[in-house]
């Protein structure tokens, strides 16, 4: 799906919805201190908190989630309010519900683990795998971590390889790195 594609959707999807009917799940952006974040809210819960690009995760919601799509203030705008205060160190843990449905069921295990890392601290690789009884599944681990569709609110940003480096991040280290020194900066 084109850029051009996704713009014209949403269009027809908020020239359908006129605020009468809400969409199955709301769609919008969030533009912070690790750049902009892709937002999808299901009647569950957030679906994506992404860096991907907005027609990726468009696409990623539609085949796992639902095809009536918009947007919808009212549900986007307590996530980017908590997104705010997580920024800003007054925020610990969210209280927005997560909706895992676009992860596979080996990646839903992966980040259902991920958030119970305590914030300001960081679990390695080998201690979710053990955690999950999978412990030689390193790469699978990794791969489902990458693929978290909620990032920073289910936490893979503190999840780091055994050898103390950062590891990959799906915003980048800069972005990684930054999100870190955040509840670091907040613990102390």
């Amino acid at each position: 799906m084109s850029s051009g594609d996704l713009d014209a959707l949403l269009r027809v999807t908020s020239a359908t919805y006129r605020g009468e009917v809400p969409p199955d799940v709301a769609f919008g952006t969030y533009d912070g201190a690790v750049g902009r974040l892709v937002l999808a809210v299901s009647g569950k819960g957030v679906v994506a908190c992404s860096f991907e690009a907005e027609d990726t995760v468009f696409e990623l919601v539609v085949r796992h989630v639902g095809a009536f799509i918009g947007p919808d203030p009212g549900r986007l705008d307590p996530v980017r309010r908590e997104l705010d205060a997580y920024f800003s160190g007054r925020l610990r843990a969210f209280a927005t519900p997560v909706d895992l449905s676009i992860a596979t069921s080996f990646a839903r295990t992966v980040l259902q683990k991920t958030m119970a890392v305590p914030y300001g601290n960081t679990a390695t690789l080998d201690e979710i795998g053990e955690s999950i009884g999978r412990p030689r599944a390193l790469r699978a681990v990794g791969n489902a971590l990458n693929a978290n569709p909620v990032c920073v609110i289910v936490p893979c940003h503190r999840i780091v390889p055994a050898d103390g480096e950062l590891g990959d991040y799906a915003g980048g280290q800069a972005a990684k790195r930054h999100l870190l020194n955040v509840e670091q900066r907040s613990r102390a």
